[in-house]
């Protein structure tokens, strides 16, 4: 069996709820079109072969709605199989079923992007941070987040400040005009939207 045709099974079990397959570069990924429905389809996926999750990470798709992408990375270890599972979920919901009944591994996972992200999992038995502390206001993979960060302060627990930041992958903006546009020292979300090249010009004297 190839990973196309496992595919093409889950799809068949599922009819509507399942979008795809499609392939890029190889590898084949099916959308779950209602996210509460996710832990059926992970479930019948294992029960297939799929009995490794390598990996659940989440997309924050700024400015669009629905706001967030939720991916399944799957593996079978017995034919070296893998799919990936891909569902969206609104920010106004910000909650999907929890699949560690399914893949113990999805728990440290799961809590990784209710700590960085803020999306919650439902059923989850210790959906705490995993990162940051317990008091954290923030989210800092969320778009909207400074990539210098924000000040804040947890009296007698701990606290942050913002970090200068001197260009480099981390503040990269693609389809910059020049080395200045495209590694500002500092990106704000705002700026960028706004598309103002003022914001995005280096301080004189810190020109490359």
């Amino acid at each position: 069996m190839t990973a196309i045709e496992a595919a093409n099974n889950i799809k068949a079990k599922f009819g509507d709820l399942i979008t795809g397959p499609s392939e890029f570069r190889g590898e084949i990924s099916l959308g779950v079109a209602d996210s509460q429905r996710i832990a059926d389809v992970c479930g019948f996926a294992k029960s297939a072969g799929f009995n490794y999750l390598v990996d659940i990470s989440s997309v924050d798709n700024y400015g669009d709605d629905p706001r967030w992408t939720v991916v399944y990375h799957l593996r079978s270890i017995p034919t070296g199989l893998e799919i990936r599972l891909k569902t969206d979920v609104s920010e106004e919901k910000s909650e999907l079923p929890s699949v560690v009944a399914i893949w113990r591994t999805a728990n440290w996972h799961e809590r990784e992007i209710y700590d960085m992200m803020g999306i919650g999992f439902s059923d989850h038995p210790d959906l705490r941070r995993i990162l940051m502390w317990e008091g954290y206001p923030h989210h800092p993979l969320r778009k909207d987040f400074p990539l210098a960060g924000k000040a804040t302060d947890l009296p007698g627990v701990a606290f942050t400040r913002v970090t200068p930041l001197e260009g480099g992958p981390f503040v990269t903006l693609a389809g910059g005009g020049d080395s200045i546009a495209r590694e500002p020292r500092v990106r704000i979300p705002e700026a960028d939207q706004e598309k103002s090249p003022a914001l995005l010009k280096a301080p004189e004297g810190e020109k490359k």
